[in-house]
């Protein structure tokens, strides 16, 4: 359903204008301005609005001359897969037909409204006063390629080459092949709010030049199930990120790299691996009130920084209601009411998803049991079953191999070494997790790492250690060649051990 206009006015199409009059939308997320270094953002509103409802319609409007609100209706797949579509300068990118999420419901509202992007993302190119809201961009991962190394696999969500005046707010995006949103190239005067970057390798980097001119705003985003990159942040004059969630995330969190200056303050971090690093001696970063829960590793200080009030005004909301908060009204404003419970994994794109990692981030709110069905190949990925996420089935159909070469003795690029929790192939972290005719392989690290309750293997093959770190753990009809190691609880049943050679 096509909202109002007064409703668009508030979306994308006015937006530096006079407030429109009071809606049923109670929405604190949602205002007409950003905050921070992109505040003077007005993209399209100085010319009309137009709706998209092709890729080819999209690709024209987004480079027209002319400002424009284009509302992208619908899902538009894009075509070639991974494509990156070009945005010129004054455009506003929006989705279509959404609710405000304390709007009242209707027979006709479908269960996953707005705009969708698909197999693709967008390009800002040397762009200037662009802003984008309301919107999912998703699924342009190539399988297999799980580090994004491949030529063909540079698939952003959102990319920014030398872009200025930049405005993201409520966007989604997840399940793409590089990173989920990458500000390159000496881009500057961004703000990013209440956007969900998760189920991605690495979800957002600045920098890709030695110059130190990139100033960003980043507040009330979620990252969550992630590897690297939460945030990366390479020579940045000022990176300003405040009142955020990072949670479930693998190898490192934020960090301030070269001569960036940082300042990150209340804000959360849950299930973070090194929460807050500093890499080089001339890296600044200023932490303050910030909450970490069940965090290893580092929370680095170094140097004054910056301050944020004095370069423009903001009000951060205490620590303690942010994940609150986020878990809300992150994201675009018309949310998926539906989250499966039994998916396929396969590398051959016959599967709901292509990735391990992937497919348990679109089962991770499901109630009861999940089951993931994972087809025949190599899913060469570092996957952790999070501590938030129980009773999840991983069967294998075929000759089905995880595997990941990452050494417990490998020393992180930041300092130290990655040791058995941060180079493990698979943690099981929850409770209840299955894992059923599956190959796992590590190299020089634990092949599974059980750190939950009531992990169960049955004719589970692994190529190096079962690390049973807390909790019981049954093994049934399947093979180590490895250790059987830890304190943890475990019933060994009907299975081969054959140790390594050191």
């Amino acid at each position: 359903m096509r909202r109002p206009l007064t409703a668009l006015a508030l979306g994308a199409a006015l937006l530096t204008g006079p407030a429109a009059p009071a809606a049923a939308n109670t929405d604190p997320s949602w205002t007409d301005r950003a905050i921070g270094f992109a505040a003077d953002a007005t993209g399209g509103a100085a010319g009309r609005t137009v709706r998209a409802t092709t890729l080819a319609e999209l690709r024209a409007w987004a480079i027209a001359p002319e400002p424009l609100t284009i509302e992208i209706a619908g899902r538009i797949q894009v075509d070639p897969f991974g494509d990156m579509i070009t945005v010129g300068h004054d455009k506003t990118i929006v989705g279509a037909g959404t609710k405000a999420r304390n709007e009242p419901a209707s027979g006709s509202m479908p269960s996953a409204g707005g705009g969708e992007l698909v197999g693709g993302g967008l390009f800002l190119n040397g762009s200037r006063n662009v802003i984008i809201r309301d919107l999912t961009i998703r699924d342009s991962y190539i399988p297999g390629d799980f580090d994004g190394k491949s030529p063909d696999n540079d698939n952003d969500g959102i990319r920014l080459d030398t872009a200025e005046l930049v405005w993201i707010d409520h966007v989604r995006i997840e399940r793409v092949g590089d990173g989920g949103i990458d500000i390159r190239k000496d881009s500057d005067r961004v703000t990013l709010s209440w956007n969900v970057i998760s189920d991605v390798n690495k979800a957002l980097g600045v920098g890709w030049t030695s110059n130190v001119v990139t100033r960003l705003t980043a507040h009330h985003n979620w990252i969550r199930n992630t590897v690297q990159r939460n945030w990366s942040l390479d020579n940045t004059a000022a990176a300003h990120l405040f009142n955020n969630y990072l949670s479930d995330v693998t190898q490192y969190g934020t960090m301030s790299r070269n001569n960036a200056r940082v300042v990150v303050e209340d804000s959360v971090f849950e299930h973070v691996n090194d929460p807050l690093v500093t890499h080089g001696a001339a890296a600044q970063l200023v932490q303050r009130r910030n909450l970490f829960t069940a965090t290893a590793g580092r929370t680095d200080s170094a140097g004054p920084a910056f301050d944020p009030a004095a370069l423009y005004p903001y009000s951060p909301d205490p620590a303690t209601k942010i994940k609150d908060l986020i878990r809300r009204y992150a994201g675009p404003r018309a949310q998926s009411s539906r989250t499966p419970r039994t998916v396929t994994v396969a590398l051959d794109g016959t599967g709901d998803y292509g990735s391990l990692l992937a497919a348990l981030g679109a089962t991770r709110d499901a109630r009861g049991r999940v089951e993931i069905v994972m087809r025949p190949g190599h899913y060469r990925e570092q996957v952790r079953i999070w501590p938030d996420q129980s009773d999840v089935t991983i069967r294998g159909e075929g000759d089905v191999l995880i595997s990941y070469d990452m050494p417990a003795a490998a020393a992180k690029f930041y300092g130290g070494l990655q040791g058995p929790a941060g180079a493990a192939t698979l943690a099981l972290l929850g409770d209840g997790t299955v894992l059923q005719n599956v190959s796992i392989e590590a190299t020089g690290a634990p092949a599974v790492r059980a750190a939950g309750d009531r992990a169960l293997l049955i004719g589970t093959h692994l190529t190096g250690d079962y690390e049973a770190v807390t909790g019981r753990g049954h093994l049934r009809a399947g093979t180590i060649t490895g250790r059987l190691d830890g304190p943890g609880t475990t019933v060994v049943e009907a299975t081969t051990i054959t140790p390594q050679a050191p």
